[in-house]
């Protein structure tokens, strides 16, 4: 899967291949499934959630990025654009690499809550519940973050 994550924000590898902490890098195979519960509420854990999203992919991971809560309102144009937090990569760069390269999905109980219809998302959004949500958990060796 290639990713569009900006290249400032691309993994930097030691030359021997692994991380600086040492810890190898995912070869793809492992899904990695990151529920966010945090919006413009909590700043700092939303670009996390999404930070870790985007680099996860820019490592090779299957990634798929659930939507919840507050965190909701991003599936919509223009939102992520208006989200800033000091020393961050742009919100819109993470959710665009997530939708080029992974799965991005609305929880359907928060899209509802928001009155927001599958008119209403962004392309590449899906809506969906949460017997779609245990599925991707429960895969094997998928590796679940709530941020």
């Amino acid at each position: 899967m290639a990713s569009s994550i900006p290249a400032s924000y691309e993994l930097s590898p030691s030359a021997s291949g692994s991380t600086p902490y040492g810890q190898v890098m995912p070869s793809g195979s492992r899904p990695l499934i990151v529920k966010l519960t945090a919006g413009a509420d909590a700043p700092e854990r939303c670009s996390q959630g999404f930070t870790v999203a985007a680099t996860a992919l820019a490592a090779g991971a299957d990634v798929s990025v659930w939507l919840t809560g507050e965190s909701a309102w991003f599936a919509l144009p223009g939102r992520a654009e208006e989200f800033t937090l000091a020393e961050a990569a742009p919100l819109a760069d993470l959710r665009d690499s997530v939708l080029a390269g992974g799965q991005l999905t609305l929880c359907t109980q928060c899209a509802a809550r928001r009155s927001i219809t599958p008119e209403d998302v962004l392309p590449g959004v899906r809506i969906a519940g949460a017997a779609t949500f245990v599925a991707e958990v429960l895969a094997p060796e998928a590796q679940a973050l709530v941020y």
